[in-house]
């Protein structure tokens, strides 16, 4: 028995990711462990989205290095392997291996499937980097190992057919490419037998699910975004396709794009009482000139529109986004009209970011570059407007009775217990039985809220 110690670094596409990993490397006799001292073998599943998740890989994969260096010393210790994996695998193979020697394994985001064979080549003493420009035809179906006992991430699309300028996802990931509905559905069969409660449906671009597989598709139409007329397959169809599965009590989708934020998709949500009334689809700007340069292939007001059909339906509808700021060429005057969107709209939660240029995007090399002191002054600024929308938002609940699903411990304070709403708010109370029996995590409950804060808020159960 072997063991292997794995860490992810960025989306939630990256951690299923590494759950199938996980799955893979079992079948081969090796096990996963938390301490990096105890493994065998060390991969880090990376992100090449934001610069600073690559100076932390890049920090982490030196300390492996001298770990590796140091057990080849001692002549006792089992020899250590390192493996990369993920977006940096895939954007720089050449790079990794000609100035970390000490690397064994490079597979990029397309050829998971084949890690336990790159591994037993690397016992063997071999180098091996191997490295996919596409998603196989027919995606495999892979084992999985999960890190939670509750909540589970169903992968249901990869890639992504749009070509924002900031961003490499296309580049390292692929086009788009959806699983069967059948393999999902006995995913998350599976997942209810293990006594999963929750799922969330995964994808680059989530609400694209299913076109790629209707008849009209063509590579021509999905160059510029793709919405088939009466779509056989499509995410709302496959959230009532999923919906009535005995056991899972709760389901989500993420991360999804505006432009396919269908009507379809909106009355799913609205009609389905397992399907959780929660949308996060990141704007990125509120200025409809730095969209376009952005190749967003929407405008605030059609942003504004869909958030409008969404409230209408479901008035307590979470909707959550994602702002990059300091974009090149943005000015004063255009990040303020990010501000103000964010401010009108009054989103449930923001991701920020200040803009980072990635290679082999086309804005990493374009003139008007914002200043690095000014983007960071600039989202210290929308930090705080997001916190002050967050608090004026979350004052709402309080007092309120919400429906909890337990999940563990709480992250913030060892002491209590958290869960979260089906709008996605942590909700974090004190360990406490429940009609007489200790809380166990899984179920829903009811939990009155007493206190706020603008990212979790506190309370009580209610027996």
């Amino acid at each position: 028995m072997k063991h292997v110690y794995i860490e992810t670094f960025g989306c939630q596409m990256n951690k299923a990711d590494s759950e199938h990993m996980l799955g893979l490397l079992d079948e081969i006799n090796y096990r996963f462990t938390e301490d990096i001292d105890k493994a065998d073998l060390v991969l880090f599943n990376t992100c090449t989205i934001r610069e600073s998740a690559n100076h932390k890989f890049y920090s982490q994969l030196g300390c492996a290095g001298s770990k590796k260096k140091q057990r080849s010393k001692d002549g006792v210790t089992p020899p250590l392997l390192i493996g990369v994996s993920g977006c940096v695998a895939q954007d720089k193979k050449n790079w990794l291996q000609n100035n970390f020697p000490y690397v064994d394994i490079v597979l990029g985001t397309n050829n998971i499937h084949m890690l336990p064979e790159f591994v037993k080549k690397a016992e063997r003493g071999e180098r091996v980097c191997e490295i996919e420009d596409e998603l196989p035809l027919e995606l495999p179906e892979l084992p999985v190992i999960r890190q939670t006992k509750i909540t589970a991430w169903v992968n249901v699309i990869l890639g992504c057919n749009f070509n924002c300028t900031y961003c490499i996802v296309p580049h390292v990931r692929g086009r788009e490419r959806s699983r069967s509905p059948e393999d999902i559905l006995r995913e998350v069969k599976t997942l209810a037998l293990e006594g999963f409660k929750e799922v969330t449906l995964l994808g680059q671009n989530v609400t694209a699910y299913g076109y790629d597989l209707d008849s009209n598709y063509s590579k021509e139409k999905a160059t510029f975004g793709f919405i088939p007329i009466n779509p056989q397959y499509s995410l709302g169809k496959l959230i009532r396709y999923i919906h009535d599965v005995e056991g899972i009590e709760r389901i989500r989708f993420l991360t999804g794009h505006p432009f396919h934020v269908t009507d379809e998709l909106i009355d799913t949500v609205s009609e389905l009482p397992k399907a959780c009334e929660y949308f996060h689809i990141p704007m990125q700007s509120g200025d409809n000139a730095i969209l376009k340069s952005m190749a967003r292939v929407y405008s605030v007001e059609k942003y504004k529109q869909m958030v409008e059909k969404i409230r209408t339906k479901m008035p307590n509808a979470a909707i959550t986004s994602d702002f990059i700021v300091g974009f090149p060429g943005e000015t004063e005057k255009q990040f303020l009209n990010t501000v103000k969107i964010v401010q009108e709209i009054e989103f449930d939660a923001c991701n920020t970011a200040a803009y980072s240029p990635r290679p082999n995007t086309p804005s990493a090399s374009w003139e008007k570059q914002v200043p690095e002191e000014e983007k960071n002054s600039r989202i210290r600024y929308l930090n705080s407007v997001v916190n002050e929308v967050l608090e004026k938002k979350n004052k709402k609940y309080l007092n309120t009775v919400q429906e909890i699903l337990v999940e563990g411990r709480s992250t913030r304070d060892e002491s209590k217990s958290m869960g979260r709403m089906r709008t996605n708010t942590i909700v974090n109370f004190d360990i406490v039985t429940y009609h007489g029996k200790p809380l166990p995590i899984g179920n829903l409950v009811s939990v009155k809220i007493t206190k706020i804060r603008p990212w979790a808020l506190y309370g009580e159960i209610k027996n």
